[in-house]
């Protein structure tokens, strides 16, 4: 089957490469960067465009009868206005450039987040719970449930499309890596002495991709496929990775109270460095907390979530594996 993968170069796009190529497939990757070094995957044919370019999406996808659409900007600004032109306009420009070329099915990628988690903090979510319409949101929030509103006007216009939501995507393989797998490699490396309150539900990489696959098939028209994992405290994953590569975990947790006090200190100088971490949305999330209901999926794609232990001692052995960590001692 030929299928394309828009964001072939990022973290979820090359595990899904790998996937798809594993399986038989024909891939067309296409990024606006080109995969070098060990990023690399030689057997995708590889286009460099942009996906806010009609025309150049257009011709991309041409002899497709799959894509995968995984480009996004993932921020916790509160504002960002590339990432809201990225998460929204360039979801109708590859869905409509799908549709042109008469693709078979369109997969799109989206998140968790495009689900109110916020309100009431603890709650419950499934596919029919609020979605993140409150201006006073994060940018990735609304972005993303904006994006499947574009999505929406194609679909009904006739393009085949299904969305799924997965939540906060880690393990191998991440040559990059993203924040929560680089902020595990500094706990496995003993580095980090302290972290929030706070949780999360954390899903494998490698569990997402092939729900994402089986969604070619099994997944309806039309229909949201929340893609959950584990809720796991942010003490609890940090301790793992540090166990798992014979380091002392972090001692204790600061509880997001105290530390929510000093973020509008923190935040600018976090700005001006360059990180996203210390804002309002970076521990929103963590006290929110949600549930995440991943029935449907389940019951409907097969999809099956591996536990939190077992991801990070894999992504832990993998960061060994390819240089990025050394081990103090054998767990």
């Amino acid at each position: 089957m030929h299928i394309a993968v828009t964001g072939a170069a990022g973290y979820l796009g090359l595990n899904l490469v790998d996937h798809l190529l594993a399986a038989g497939h024909e891939v067309r990757a296409i990024d606006h960067l080109a995969a070098v070094g060990p990023t690399a995957r030689g057997d995708a044919e590889w286009q460099v465009l942009d996906v806010l370019d009609p025309p150049a999406m257009t011709e991309a996808l041409a002899g497709c009868e799959v894509v995968f659409h995984l480009v996004a900007k993932i921020t916790l600004a509160a504002e960002d206005r590339v990432a809201w032109r990225l998460n929204t306009e360039g979801v109708r420009v590859v869905a409509r450039a799908a549709l042109d070329q008469g693709v078979r099915r369109f997969v799109h990628c989206s998140s968790v987040h495009a689900f109110d988690q916020y309100h009431p903090p603890g709650g419950r979510i499934d596919e029919t719970s609020p979605r993140s319409t409150d201006p006073s949101l994060p940018v990735y929030d609304r972005s993303k449930w904006a994006g499947e509103q574009e999505l929406r006007t194609v679909i009904a216009d006739g393009l085949d499309a299904v969305i799924c939501n997965p939540t906060g995507v880690f393990g191998p393989v991440d040559h990059g890596p993203s924040r929560i797998n680089g902020m595990l490699r500094d706990a496995a490396r003993g580095r980090v002495p302290a972290v929030v309150t706070g949780s999360f539900d954390f899903v494998d990489v490698r569990d997402v991709v092939t729900s994402l696959a089986a969604s070619v098939d099994r997944g309806r028209t039309g229909e949201n496929y929340l893609l959950p994992g584990h809720q796991v405290t942010m003490l609890d994953v940090f301790r793992l990775a540090a166990d798992a590569s014979g380091h002392i975990g972090p001692l204790f947790a600061f509880p997001l109270s105290v530390v929510k006090r000093i973020t509008p200190i923190a935040a600018p100088i976090a700005k001006v460095l360059g990180s996203d971490v210390v804002t309002d949305a970076a521990f929103g999330a963590l006290v929110a907390a949600p549930v995440v209901d991943g029935t449907k999926a389940a019951t409907e794609l097969g999809h099956v979530s591996r536990p939190v232990d077992e991801t990070v001692r894999d992504l832990v052995a993998f960061f060994v594996e390819t240089g990025q960590l050394r081990r103090h001692r054998s767990p």
